[in-house]
């Protein structure tokens, strides 16, 4: 990775790495060799959270607690953190062993998400909390914006559970029809299934958590239709 490149990547994020090798590292996916960004990705996960949890504390003083957990969730998940790479064009920069840049790791949403934490790490090891604060908060900062009080939204399988619960009826039940793929790029088909009204839906994912998010968004849709 040249000088080029690292300015390239280190404008778009706002920081200018003094320290060169950290940089180099938080990109580097263990498929490479050592040393890599797993430590690193372990590092900017909990400053993430943190950055995030105090953002929402202050942006939002009379949210309770729940509200405000669930929010974190939804802005430190591996999708949220994979959009954001993107924007930093990571992918075009990270480097991976010869199997993983043959299977399209430079575009795998997990390897993308972890590698944005490394650098949160990385910025914090070579400037500080506050440089990796003002780092976190800047490329969030569209996300916080667009957030406002009334519209938080709880995750599909939750929002299901509740509206079978609150009409008295049983619980949706979930089981994994097929899982195909090689152990890095797996591929589930789940469905989920409902007694009162009868209904069955089937969708697929790349975790099972996912596919299960997805088949209770399209039950919440056929029962609300």
């Amino acid at each position: 990775m040249d000088c080029a490149d690292a300015e390239y990547v280190a404008g778009k994020l706002g920081h200018s790495f003094a320290d060169r090798g950290l940089f180099r590292t938080a990109l580097t996916h263990r498929s490479f060799g050592v040393p890599n960004n797993e430590r690193l990705e372990f590092l900017g996960d909990g400053i993430l959270d943190f950055v995030i949890a105090d953002a929402l504390y202050r942006r939002f003083p009379d949210l309770p607690e729940g509200d405000l957990s669930r929010l974190r969730a939804n802005l430190v998940r591996q999708d949220t953190l994979h959009q954001l790479a993107l924007t930093l064009s990571i992918g075009d920069f990270l480097r991976l062993g010869e199997g993983e840049l043959k299977s399209g790791g430079a575009q795998r949403p997990s390897i993308l998400a972890d590698a944005l934490e490394a650098l949160f790490g990385a910025v914090y090891l070579d400037a500080g909390f506050l440089a990796a604060q003002a780092v976190i908060e800047r490329l969030y900062a569209p996300l916080l914006e667009g957030l406002k009080p009334g519209q938080f939204q709880k995750d599909a399988k939750t929002r299901l559970q509740e509206w079978l619960q609150g009409r008295k009826r049983a619980l949706p039940r979930y089981h994994v029809i097929e899982a195909s793929g090689a152990a890095h790029e797996q591929r589930f088909e789940v469905a989920c299934e409902i007694e009162n009204p009868s209904l069955k839906t089937v969708g697929h994912g790349s975790s099972r958590r996912i596919a299960e998010q997805v088949v209770a968004e399209m039950a919440l849709k056929e029962l609300n239709a």
